[in-house]
């Protein structure tokens, strides 16, 4: 008997091929063999007069989709076919949840096998897994299919219809979403937020203290002056910088804190008033689902969403781990018992929690039962048995640890704090100048400080695993923090006394990692998606990454308002959220998929009804105006246009106009700037000189990519004139005629390579300075200056660029430097610059440098070493 086999990818085929009998033939789908159209050009002929064909949707004839074969999965779809022929059964072993559901679904109406059809379904790719999974065959769900097409015809439904209409009211190219226009109201109203933020000031004292005789110090912060609190940050309103309640507090500023500073070191006497230690206990957090992996994973490594998810789908599909889409945080009999395993070998029985620890899906999102994400089998492989490297080794690892730490003992931490007092006495002067009435009535005062100090008595799960920590043993060290042995009435000498200034911070930006947490508090969207989303998000230009916080783009402030005004439920995270639980009501069969859509598309305040509506109501010219919470504007208004955001004033009947550059946050954008803009604008481009060569005006201009510099006027005879951008770290202020033609003459000719007599030149690209040789681009270093840089440097960097082999993860590498043999093997050991960034190539190991380490300074001893920890 021959049985086809059919999978989404061809890794996931070629793994799952190893534990099957023979007589199976595996082969993939990669991924969707058919989809809604993905534009016009896809859609039939025969319905392309239909009003219902650009939505892909027939919505005259029960919102029945219309799924189309795109050319590409064509030769897949045939190949399939002709394999089938050959076959005595179909077997469709596509992923275990609704999108794997579809997939199936999909194959067997496209492909109409005359055999039996089986569903096959694991959670991880082992031998003991599939052979399981051969005896326990099922039919498709169909319930899971109608939730997952039903989640495809909505999204369809939502973005189809309101991103024409931001087309026309704001600019071409925009989108909305169902969860995408939540997130970016979500990153749009953090950022009004900090616009509306000022900052408030207050000052304290942080001491240096030991127990007399004793040599041991501790620092201690101010808490109280004269029996009231001191001000801290929570004091202050967010929106007016100032104290909420200021008769409650005691606020110093610096003069009064350098003041107390001088009295209290000259004439203060230092008692501990209180010491109280408590012993708590921290139980290990749950095993991974699709979001805390993705959040922690970008705490940890920078990884972003989509790169978690690929690498993650990566190490599934090769067998390393359980299925990676997953709401669920319950571990299986099997999986407890192997962490168990691991704990008492790794660590001894004396890290094993007592009894095994289980663990219950708490998420709004939890949907089909997954276990968490775990090593797979009934054996877990340490990470550095497995002979996996960059990223997905990395991935890996905080996998493996998190699944371990969850059955080891809990950590015992004793938290000591104490209160302590600095008192001057009476005297006969009352306290002057700046500290005129913070003494008491007799002249005495009292300033009290705290002081904390932890130490681990028992680290339990703390050696395998610390939440946002790369190194458990160095995360030890860095909470192991005890105070020296104190107790009260204890008399303290004061060492050192510093007065220091604090300023409220305003919220931070959402980063992925927190726009995921938050998304998933609130039930919007599913933890699967998320990556795609702020992929999305980040393409559509309405967020970009600064550092790792997502900024929103002016443009995503537009499309919020229009969204809020007009569109409330699109934006609204409770009604997404409610959305999420009608679908998971279709996924249970309980709710009826045809009602639902026609209540969401047509119904009394329906998506249809309401974008036909508002369309006639929405004034291009307003929809396009931003309202950004910035004082003292006067009459300009900032829009966003076909070229980027602008600003604009009326004055004397003439309207004046600026750009902003899209360098420039909403957040950074204050009525200063916004005025220095226009009057830029008003008095029209700085002329720094004129060219030596042309004898043209050389000007420097602001413009929507920020500032630049332009040889010569636009002209019908010279509509692109030469320009050269600003250099990172550049100011307008700087740069003057010389610098300017520096920029304009980028790229530069730097000579010819002496063996291919090809020019070499260095200009500036989107990904920094470079070296251009022979069609070849070369990234100049850090501290090279692209406009300083000579032939025989540029030389040196195309040397050092040798492409090197290719390792996994790591693809096409270029030599950065060459650190040296291996004292012991003699190997070579080289730093190349990977696609995921510097590493060290030594054998066949590939071994990432550690977070902030600079490629350029490394030694050859700090790689002997970190290869000697790696490899252990």
């Amino acid at each position: 008997m021959k049985s086809l086999v059919i999978v989404e990818s061809p890794t996931k085929a070629k793994t799952i091929k190893k534990y099957l009998p023979k007589g199976y033939v595996v082969d993939s789908s990669n991924g969707h063999i058919r989809d809604l159209p993905a534009s016009a050009k896809e859609v039939p002929a025969k319905v392309k007069k239909e009003k219902w064909a650009s939505l892909g949707i027939n919505t005259e004839q029960d919102y029945e989709p219309l799924y189309v074969v795109s050319t590409p999965k064509k030769k897949v779809v045939k190949k399939l076919k002709d394999l089938i022929k050959e076959a005595d059964e179909l077997i469709l072993a596509t992923d275990e949840d609704r999108e794997g559901e579809g997939i199936s679904w999909h194959l067997k109406e496209v492909l109409k096998p005359k055999v039996p059809v089986k569903r096959m379904v694991f959670h991880e790719i082992t031998e003991e897994a599939i052979k399981r999974a051969l005896g326990e065959f099922r039919d498709i769900d169909m319930n899971l299919v109608d939730a997952q097409e039903t989640r495809r015809i909505i999204d369809r439904l939502a973005g189809y219809t309101i991103s024409p209409l931001l087309w026309k009211k704001i600019a071409p190219g925009l989108s909305a979403g169902r969860v995408q226009s939540v997130a970016v109201k979500l990153i749009v109203d953090r950022e009004r937020e900090r616009m509306r933020f000022r900052s408030g000031t207050y000052c304290d004292l942080k001491a240096v203290l030991n127990p007399e005789g004793k040599k041991s110090t501790f620092e201690a912060e101010m808490s109280e002056l004269n029996g009231k609190r001191l001000a801290s940050g929570k004091d202050f309103d967010e929106n007016t910088g100032k104290l909420k309640k200021p008769d409650a507090v005691e606020l110093l500023n610096i003069e009064q804190a350098e003041a107390l500073k001088e009295q209290l070191l000259s004439k203060a006497s230092w008692q501990v008033l209180q010491v109280d230690t408590k012993e708590q206990k921290r139980s290990p957090a749950p095993p991974f689902t699709t979001s805390t992996l993705q959040q922690e994973s970008n705490r940890k490594f920078g990884f972003s969403a989509g790169d978690t998810m690929r690498v993650a789908q990566s190490l599934y599909e090769q067998g390393f781990i359980t299925y990676m889409r997953t709401d669920s945080t319950f571990l299986s009999n099997q999986a407890i018992a192997a962490a168990r395993s691991g704990v008492s070998a790794l660590y001894g029985d004396e890290y094993l929690s007592e009894k095994e620890r289980r663990y219950a899906t708490k998420s709004k999102a939890a949907q089909e039962a997954h276990e968490a994400i775990r090593p797979a089998g009934s054996h877990f492989r340490v990470p550095n048995e497995t002979g996996l490297d960059g990223r997905e080794l990395k991935l890996y690892d905080l996998i493996w640890k998190r699944t371990v730490a969850t059955q080891m003992a809990e950590a015992r931490i004793a938290f000591t704090n104490v209160l302590i007092s600095g008192q001057i006495p009476p005297a006969k002067d009352v306290l002057s100048g700046p500290l005129e009435g913070k003494s008491r009535p007799d002249g005495s005062l009292e300033a009290r400080f705290k002081a904390s100090g932890k130490k681990i008595l028992f680290p339990g799960y703390f050696r395998a695993y610390v939440e946002g920590s790369d190194d458990p043993e160095a995360q030890l060290e860095d909470q192991d923090k005890p105070l020296p042995a104190l107790n009260e009435a204890d008399e303290l000498a004061c060492k050192k006394l510093e007065a220091v200034t604090h300023e409220t911070k305003p919220p931070a930006r959402f980063t992925e990692a927190t726009l995921i947490k938050f998304l998933e508090k609130e039930g919007v969207g599913r933890p699967s998606t998320y990556a795609s989303i702020i992929g999305t998000i980040q393409d559509r230009k309405y967020a970009q990454k600064e550092g790792s916080a997502l900024v929103p783009s002016f443009t995503a402030f537009a499309v919020t308002e229009l969204l809020e005004t007009h569109f409330p439920d699109v934006v609204d995270t409770h009604f997404t959220s409610e959305m999420e639980n009608q679908l998971d009501e279709i996924a249970h069969g309980n709710y009826d998929r045809l009602s639902y859509i026609r209540s969401y598309f047509e119904g009394e305040k329906g998506l249809k009804e309401n974008v036909e509506k508002q369309e006639s109501q929405i004034d291009p010219a307003l929809a396009r105006r931003i309202n950004l919470p910035i004082e003292g504007l006067d009459g300009i208004e900032l829009f966003v246009g076909r070229f980027g955001p602008y600003v604009q004033l009326k004055k004397d009947e003439e309207t004046v106009s600026a750009s902003i550059p899209e360098s420039l946050a909403p957040c950074d954008l204050t009525a200063d700037k916004i005025k220095e803009l226009i009057e830029i604008s008003e008095e029209g481009p700085d002329i720094l000189g004129q060219d030596p060569e042309t004898g043209e005006n050389v000007y420097l201009l602001i413009g929507r990519y920020g500032p630049y510099v332009q040889l010569g006027e636009v002209t019908e005879t010279n509509k692109k004139p030469k320009r050269g951008s600003l250099l990172k770290g550049m100011s307008p202020e700087d740069v003057d005629l010389k610098l300017a033609l520096k920029l304009l003459s980028l790229p530069r000719t730097l000579g010819k390579h002496p063996e291919t007599g090809e020019d070499v030149k260095a200009g500036v690209g989107r990904y920094g300075p470079f070296i251009l040789h022979d069609g070849k681009f070369k990234s100049l270093g850090k501290d090279d200056n692209v406009l300083e840089v000579s032939l025989d440097r540029a030389l040196e960097v195309l040397a050092q660029q040798k492409t090197a082999g290719k390792g996994r993860g790591r693809g096409s590498a270029s030599v950065l430097r060459e650190l040296g043999a291996h004292p012991k093997t003699g190997d070579a050991i080289n730093i190349l610059d990977g696609r995921y960034g510097p590493y060290i190539k030594f054998g066949k190991k590939n071994i990432s440098l550690p977070k902030n380490a600079d490629a350029q300074a490394f030694t050859l001893e700090e790689a002997v070493e970190l290869i000697k920890q790696k490899t252990k």
